[in-house]
């Protein structure tokens, strides 16, 4: 939000500089950002001085220029060449001196330099109305008034405005500071708390009166509970112009286009008193105002000119013949204000907030308006703001009030009640605050105090405080209006020791953390709020399963993340467009689940490794990462845990094209593999990606069970090796399952140390190269067995899968 000192002090006469207010601006919870200069006109004609042409004179060497003097109010003239046609003896113009700085259209500065033009010196510049950035001219200099005197500032004589504005990081709770006039009223409480007395000024509105009754429109509210409080006037014989130069100033200072008088009266009132307005073209009204809501699909165009498909809760303003404009939100196109326009119904109405948001947020739209409604602005100004902005209209549009001000308000929105205690505001805040001092805290905010005992207040908070409805909200308003900084520290600390255990999971989560940390990989952290669509990307996700919000931030960030991998192949595609490709990522996060029997949420660790191992270096020849060097950072990790007694068995998941999961009964502990190649497609990545997802949940269950010891076998196992040439549709899974149904007693382990498919082999083959782990517990195998239990893997892989020994 933005905030004009100048405009700020028209509440507040105050003779602080802007770094001392916006400190206490800060103090009282409006954050001010960034403290921005605004003029009127760039660079504030620094520079740019009134002459005399005392000479003009034809160049000696030029057909179209001239050489001048020029009086400047310095002891001596200076001489000028100007290529303008319409310069002459006697007149009075802009001279810019050597030094200047101007601004072209687009902004670009060009600085003032003595120089020479065709052998004649120049000391400046005689300039038109669009190189001072005053206006489009430029058919020749600029002529000012004979009057004037040489030597005098321009900022002077065009009158210059200077600005300072805050940007205040307004937080979504404060809907009361959303104008200058809700800025100023804290800052009046702030400066009162200091001991330093100043009145809060209020625009008049006693002018205000109705000079004829010849265009009444009336209004019909028929959801009150949506529009609790409507009112309209019009106004006739308006002239729809350019705003006058201190408007445009204004609204230019806050970053607001201007568009024409009425259109401009409408923003200026609203980011004065923080009230939303709406004017239509009194014209176009057919019939009465009616306040309601329309039948689900009903077509309407906005001022943008969109066609919207509205929705059966969207409260509309219409008349008799259709909708005229999105209530709160958005104005419509057939009835908005035009150059034509001669009489305007003019609206200031409080509609509920939770409807408007809804209504913008289904319409991706957020106006001005609409981020005032919906955080809730203050029901109590509606006719004052009313009144406000038809005088203004009259100001610099002309016009008369040609009716009564309509309002509808079946019911008044009611203050909050709220009773205080003195011993919680001293538990709270830490310190006793006088009580006095707590009354006039309280009065400053415009909170009255209806009852006062010995333990406490009873209190009236106004409607326009939608923040502030509990005891602890009225003593959140005084400790930051007493001021944090304030409220002294205590000499003594207290602390506990808390006897977590070991296996605790923060606990457990920093020890791997820093194991990985220490193996080269950093930590990310995604948002849990990503696009549906990526639940299309894997047959292992289903869209059903979606979590969804019910009011998301927009279609990107519309539901809940049922995998950690999408999030992290954004980072990673993020990372290699900005030429950083090689990564080892990691992430702690959760996952949510929506079933028929509620909804789920599983946390995970998630690995990601991509590009070459190591930094490019002379001393190390590159080599990129693989599905072994990820494997063993995984193994690292469960080692750390002391998790064994670990199977591996081929990984079923969609999102890989190679993978492995390693079980502990029978429950997948983790997976690991490639990513799929049309998965990392999507993310414009065209290296190879490996991926590992832990289940963090199963992990903790296992460690954080009983210790639970077994004798160590005291025979050993043994292992033999197979090269097998396969065909290339032929999977891990299938041999991993044939060979355990071939050996189910002795055969311990069955793993995948090598794949291997390029030149040399024949069509449509690939060479797989497994380790065969036996072991018999209760004696020692012998070469007989052993061979016997390999020859008959063998053959079995022959006979079923086609396969050959190498």
């Amino acid at each position: 939000m933005k905030i004009s000192y100048n405009w700020l002090k028209q509440f507040i006469k105050t003779d602080w500089t802007s770094e001392q207010t916006s400190e206490l601006l800060t103090d009282l919870g409006l954050e001010v950002e960034v403290v921005e200069k605004y003029q009127s006109v760039k660079g504030g004609l620094e520079g740019v001085v009134v002459g005399h042409v005392l000479t003009c004179e034809k160049h000696p060497d030029a057909d179209r220029l001239k050489v001048t003097t020029l009086d400047i109010g310095l002891e001596n003239p200076i001489q000028v060449v100007c290529g303008a046609s319409n310069v002459a003896a006697g007149q009075k113009v802009p001279v810019a001196t050597i030094g200047t700085i101007l601004y072209d259209k687009e902004g670009g500065e060009f600085t003032i330099k003595k120089g020479k033009i065709r052998g004649q010196e120049s000391h400046g510049m005689i300039c038109a109305e669009d190189e001072l950035g005053l206006g489009t001219g430029h058919d020749g200099i600029m002529v000012l008034d004979a009057e004037l005197v040489s030597g005098t500032p321009a900022s002077e004589v065009f009158k210059i405005v200077n600005d300072e504005v805050f940007e205040i990081g307004l937080t979504p709770n404060r809907a009361d500071a959303m104008s200058h006039f809700g800025t100023a009223r804290d800052l009046r409480a702030g400066m009162l708390q200091r001991g330093i007395n100043v009145e809060l000024i209020t625009p008049s509105v006693s002018n205000f009166r109705v000079d004829m009754r010849t265009l009444k429109i009336d209004v019909s509210v028929e959801e009150p509970t949506l529009a609790p409080r409507y009112c309209g006037v019009t106004i006739s014989g308006i002239t729809v112009e350019e705003s006058p130069t201190w408007l445009k100033d204004r609204l230019k200072a806050i970053g607001l286009t201007p568009k024409n008088n009425i259109v401009d009266v409408t923003n200026y009132v609203l980011h004065e008193l923080g009230q939303p307005l709406h004017a239509f073209d009194a014209a176009k009204i057919n019939g009465k105002i009616i306040v309601k809501t329309l039948p689900e699909g009903t077509k309407f165009t906005t001022l943008d000119d969109v066609e919207r498909t509205l929705h059966k809760e969207d409260l509309m303003i219409c008349d008799e013949k259709g909708p005229l404009c999105i209530a709160g939100v958005f104005g419509g196109k057939k009835s908005g204000v035009s150059e034509g326009t001669t009489s305007i119904f003019l609206e200031s109405a409080y509609f509920d907030a939770v409807s408007v948001r809804k209504t913008a947020k289904r319409h991706q739209l957020n106006t001005d308006a609409s981020f005032r409604f919906e955080r809730g602005i203050d029901p109590t100004i509606t006719e004052y703001a009313l009144k406000r902005a038809a005088l203004l209209i009259q100001e610099v549009a002309g016009g008369k009030v040609t009716s009564d001000v309509i309002e509808v308000y079946p019911k008044k929105v009611e203050d909050f009640s709220v009773l205080l205690n003195f011993s919680h505001v001293s538990k709270i805040i830490g310190q006793e605050i006088p009580k006095d001092t707590i009354k006039k805290i309280l009065v400053s905010l415009d909170i009255k105090v209806n009852s006062v005992s010995d333990s406490g207040l009873g209190l009236t908070i106004p409607a326009y405080r939608v923040d502030v409805q509990r005891e602890i909200d009225v003593i959140e308003e005084i400790l930051r209006v007493y001021g944090y900084n304030n409220i002294e520290f205590s000499k003594k600390f207290n602390a506990t020791v808390s006897n977590s255990p070991r296996t605790e999971d923060y606990k457990v989560q920093n020890v791997i953390a820093s194991q990985l940390n220490s193996q080269g990989f950093h930590e990310m952290m995604a948002n849990s709020l990503t696009t549906a669509a990526y639940a299309r990307l894997s047959a292992d996700l289903k869209e059903e399963h979606n979590v969804t919000m019910l009011n998301p931030l927009s279609s990107d960030l519309a539901t809940m993340r049922q995998s950690l991998l999408f999030s992290g192949l954004e980072a990673i595609s993020y990372n290699i467009n900005r030429k950083n490709s090689d990564l080892k990522l990691f992430e702690f996060g959760k996952t949510y689940h929506k079933y028929l029997n509620g909804y789920e949420e599983h946390k995970h660790l998630t690995l990601f490794i991509t590009g070459n191992r190591n930094k490019e270096s002379w001393t190390n020849p590159q080599k990129t990462t693989d599905f072994f060097l990820l494997k063993g950072y995984v193994t690292a990790i469960l080692n750390r845990l002391g998790i064994d007694k670990i199977s591996n068995v081929p990984s079923k998941s969609d999102v890989f094209s190679e993978a492995t999961s390693k079980v502990y009964n029978n429950e997948v502990l983790v997976e690991i593999g490639v990513v799929k190649k049309s998965i990392l497609k999507h993310f414009g990545i065209k290296q190879d990606v490996y991926y590992a997802d832990f289940n963090w949940d199963l992990i903790l269950k296992i460690i954080t069970g009983k210790i639970k010891y077994t004798e160590i076998p005291k025979y050993p196992e043994v292992r033999r090796d197979l090269a097998l040439l396969i065909d290339q549709n032929t999977t891990y899974e299938s041999i991993y399952t044939l060979a355990k149904q071939t050996e189910k007693v002795l055969l311990k382990e069955v793993n995948l140390f090598d794949v291997y498919e390029g030149k040399n082999l024949p069509d449509g083959k690939k060479s797989y190269a497994l380790s065969f782990t036996i072991q018999d517990n209760t004696k020692t195998l012998t070469d007989s067995q052993i061979d016997k239990i390999m020859s008959k893997l063998q053959q079995t892989f022959e006979t079923e899968l086609g396969a050959a020994l190498r």
